[in-house]
């Protein structure tokens, strides 16, 4: 039969047809999600049962240098000792809902239980929300580090906490030539050709960025327009990668892990620190950059009935409850103590503080045409 009406009851819209048939479900079509893959890992130090809204790790710090003397037989002088510093990382919690109200009367009309919907999407909601918290703290950590200072691949030298931001940007000079219009698989101006030499941008930044201290494999989160451009230049490997339940493409052996969305990763061209070409990002993520940890959430599912609304037809309002804390390793929290974290908040340069040495960090942002 055709559909007679297109009906809005609360906060559910049904397609009433003269005669019912069954409801069928349109496929979820958002960005791929990258909460469940490798780059997001766990840390036994977070605590998430402070009783506060933030939380502290400890860590000793590497020696800034080594005290070595040499023994004497002769001379009764004291040896120099050692000297080590320890410090710590904040890290915030965030709690979040996700509600729907049925006016119960419309299953009189649509025979249909519009909670139930609510209740069988509800693992894609929490997966969405894990996702949007992910790429929001990694945009944040790209800001924080492009405000800090011009990135290595202008200086050719060591990263310094105090002016060099941990990021590359393949369009400032140094390693990457005069061209100031490079996209990441182009090197000198080179758009065309296969393999390797549409590679050398790629390569470079992942040595500029990680020097000796190069993982084994990183992660790579592509755009659409760059895994294309990998496959145009035969650069994706034809084996996969298989890791839990999740099977990768890789590239050049399986050093680069390739998660593809189209999900928004920042342009940082306006930043003073970064060239106005390079509008686009790609981040190497290594395994567990992004350590999370669950909360236990009171009442996590609930539901309301209130029989007086709808002159006593009645609502029923269901609720989901999660928490977790979601935090970027080598980073201090320096955003709100007194609030749960927000996605914009996640997002803001001024929420984070580089505390690790760069090497031992794992998000570095590339920044290109």
């Amino acid at each position: 039969m055709a559909i007679s009406s297109n009906t809005t009851i609360g906060n559910f819209s049904f397609a009433i047809q003269s005669a019912l048939s069954a409801y069928s479900d349109e496929m979820y079509t958002n960005a791929k999600k990258l909460s469940g893959t490798g780059i997001v890992g766990s840390n036994a130090q977070v605590d998430p049962n402070t009783e506060t809204f933030i939380g502290q790790t400890r860590f000793y710090k590497p020696y800034a240098s080594q005290t070595v003397n040499v023994a004497s037989t002769s001379v009764a002088t004291d040896g120099s000792k050692q000297a080590y510093t320890s410090d710590y990382l904040t890290y915030v919690k965030t709690v979040r809902t996700h509600g729907a109200q049925e006016i119960n009367m419309q299953r009189v009309i649509s025979q249909q239980d519009g909670l139930a919907k609510i209740a069988r999407d509800f693992g894609e909601v929490r997966a969405q929300d894990e996702h949007d918290a992910i790429i929001n703290i990694l945009q944040g950590v790209a800001k924080n580090e492009a405000a800090v200072g011009t990135g290595y691949s202008a200086f050719g030298g060591n990263y310094d906490s105090d002016g060099i931001g941990f990021f590359v940007d393949v369009n400032a000079g140094g390693a990457f030539g005069t061209d100031t219009d490079q996209g990441l698989l182009t090197a000198g101006g080179i758009s065309t050709g296969y393999g390797a030499i549409r590679a050398e941008n790629l390569f470079t930044a992942l040595s500029l960025g990680f020097a000796d201290h190069e993982p084994d494999f990183v992660y790579m989160i592509t755009s659409p327009e760059v895994m294309t451009q990998l496959r145009v230049a035969n650069i994706v490997d034809q084996t996969t990668v298989t890791e839990g339940n999740l099977e990768f493409t890789t590239a050049f052996g399986g050093k680069f892990r390739l998660l593809m969305t189209r999900a928004d990763q920042g342009n940082r061209g306006a930043d003073s620190n970064v060239h106005a070409n390079s509008v686009k990002t790609t981040f190497m993520v290594k395994p567990g950059a992004v350590e999370m940890a669950q909360l236990a959430v009171p009442m996590p599912v609930e539901m309301y009935r209130d029989a007086n609304k709808y002159n006593g037809g009645g609502t029923t309002d269901m609720w989901y409850r999660w928490g977790y804390v979601m935090h970027p390793m080598g980073y201090d929290w320096t955003g709100a103590a007194t609030a749960f974290a927000t996605n914009a908040t996640y997002n803001a340069a001024a929420s984070w503080d580089r505390k690790y040495d760069v090497l031992n960090l794992g998000i570095l942002p590339i920044f290109h045409a």
